[in-house]
């Protein structure tokens, strides 16, 4: 009796604690924003969903129009998916402008429900982009990596994904899908 209790204990905790490899690599503040619409953007509403987030500007030549047409993949890739969400944050505060933003969110057919374009003060963009995410200075260099950043649900950051490479989108999608069944 004592073995069938220990087996089911055993079982029903390892049943329910499914993690990923994937490692915990920072966690990210609470932060307010304004998005495309105009409107408050608060990472309270990100509570509860996997989330992917990429640097960029919107007068970019560079890296930044591929990496849109790659956050548009992971979109589609995951548009059944409910508790997904993409985030892209300005780092030319001074440019992109909430009207600036959604003629980009536009182009880019991003689903405003699920995909967000944030601008902000420079002062907590730079906390976001250089101290939490390490991804990009926001200033006058306009200097950006081209990664793209994994979040868990309990707002973690797990993985980076370089998106000049062939797999890194696949790759994104199958731990985006990996996070999803993990239970914290």
């Amino acid at each position: 009796m004592r073995f069938v209790l220990l087996a089911t204990l055993v079982f029903a905790t390892t049943g329910c604690t499914l993690r990923s490899n994937l490692p915990i690599l920072g966690t990210v503040p609470d932060f307010e924003l304004t998005s495309e619409t105009g409107e408050t953007f608060h990472s309270s509403e990100l509570a509860g969903t996997v989330w992917v987030a990429d640097f960029f500007f919107t007068t970019c030549n560079g890296p930044c129009p591929r990496m849109s047409v790659q956050m548009r993949e992971v979109q589609e890739s995951t548009r059944d998916l409910d508790d997904v969400r993409l985030l892209s944050f300005t780092i030319d505060p001074a440019t992109d402008t909430p009207e600036v933003l959604a003629a980009y969110a536009r182009r880019y057919k991003a689903d405003s429900r699920r995909w967000h374009f944030l601008t902000g003060a420079p002062v907590e963009l730079r906390r976001l982009s250089s101290d939490t995410f390490h991804l990009a200075e926001v200033g006058g260099s306009l200097e950006h990596s081209s990664r793209f950043a994994l979040v868990d649900r309990k707002g973690r950051i797990r993985a980076y994904y370089d998106t000049s490479h062939t797999n890194a989108i696949p790759e994104l999608i199958a731990d985006i899908l990996k996070l999803r069944k993990e239970v914290l």
